[in-house]
C-alpha cells in the first residue's frame, strides 16, 4: 500500500500559451507589425524621392531660362553701348575736322597757287596727314556726273560737248567721313546745250540727202 505524502497536491500542466504575461503578448504583437508593412513604407519613400527629384529639375530649369535671359539682355546691352560709343566718336570727330575744313581749303588754294612752300608746305602737308588719318577723305573732280546729294551747284551754263548735267569745274571740294557728308562739294555745272540733239539730228539727214544725190522728187 502506496503511502502519500501529506501538504503536496498534484498539479495538472500549464499549456505555455497560457503562461505569458500580457507584455509578452503585446511584444510579440508588435514584432509582427514592423514584418508586415516593411514593403510598402520603402515605395512611399521613393516615391518622395522622386517627387523632391522632379522639384529640383523644375527650379533647375527655371534658374537656366533666368540665366539664360539675363545674358542675353547683358549681351544686347554691350552692343548698344558700343555702337553709341562709335556714334558719339564720329559726331566729335566731325566737329572737330568740320572747323578745320577753311585751312585745309587755304592749304589748297595755296597749292594751286604754287605758294605752299618752306615750312608752310611742312604744316600743310602734316595737317592734311592727320586730317586723313583721322578718317576725313576729299572728294569732287571734273567731269564727273552732278550728283545733287553730294554736289551743290554754285554755277551753270550750257555746254555742247556734254551728255548730261556735268561738273565742270570744281570750286570747293567736299569732304567725308565714311558714309557721312561733312560738306557737298561746290561745283560749276553744265548741262546739254538745247537743241543740240535736233540740230545734230538735222546735219545727219542732210549729209545722208548728199550722199545719196539729194531727196527724191515725187
Amino acid at each position: 500500500m502506496t503511502e502519500e505524502t501529506p501538504g503536496f497536491e498534484e498539479q495538472p500542466d500549464v499549456p505555455s500559451e497560457a503562461a505569458k504575461t500580457p507584455d509578452d503578448a503585446a511584444k510579440g504583437a508588435g514584432s509582427a507589425d514592423k514584418a508586415g508593412p516593411a514593403a510598402p513604407a520603402g515605395d512611399l519613400e521613393q516615391v518622395a524621392l522622386q517627387a523632391q527629384l522632379d522639384q529640383v529639375r523644375t527650379a533647375l530649369n527655371e534658374r537656366t531660362a533666368d540665366l539664360q535671359r539675363l545674358q542675353a539682355e547683358y549681351q544686347n546691352y554691350r552692343r548698344r553701348v558700343e555702337r553709341d560709343r562709335v556714334t558719339v566718336k564720329e559726331i566729335a570727330v566731325a566737329s572737330l575736322l568740320s572747323e578745320l575744313l577753311p585751312v585745309l581749303d587755304d592749304i589748297g588754294r595755296a597749292r594751286d597757287h604754287g605758294e605752299l612752300v618752306g615750312g608752310f608746305k611742312s604744316v600743310g602737308e602734316s595737317v592734311e596727314a592727320v586730317s586723313a588719318k583721322l578718317g576725313l577723305q576729299q572728294f569732287g573732280k571734273e567731269g564727273e556726273p552732278f550728283d545733287p546729294l553730294i554736289h551743290e551747284a554754285l554755277m551753270h551754263s550750257y555746254a555742247p560737248d556734254v551728255a548730261e548735267t556735268t561738273c565742270v569745274q570744281i570750286l570747293q571740294p567736299g569732304y567725308r567721313i565714311g558714309e557721312r557728308t561733312i560738306r557737298p562739294a561746290r561745283v560749276a555745272v553744265a548741262e546739254p546745250q538745247p537743241g543740240a540733239g535736233a540740230g545734230k539730228g538735222e546735219g545727219e539727214s542732210a549729209a545722208s540727202d548728199e550722199e545719196s544725190g539729194g531727196p527724191e522728187e515725187g
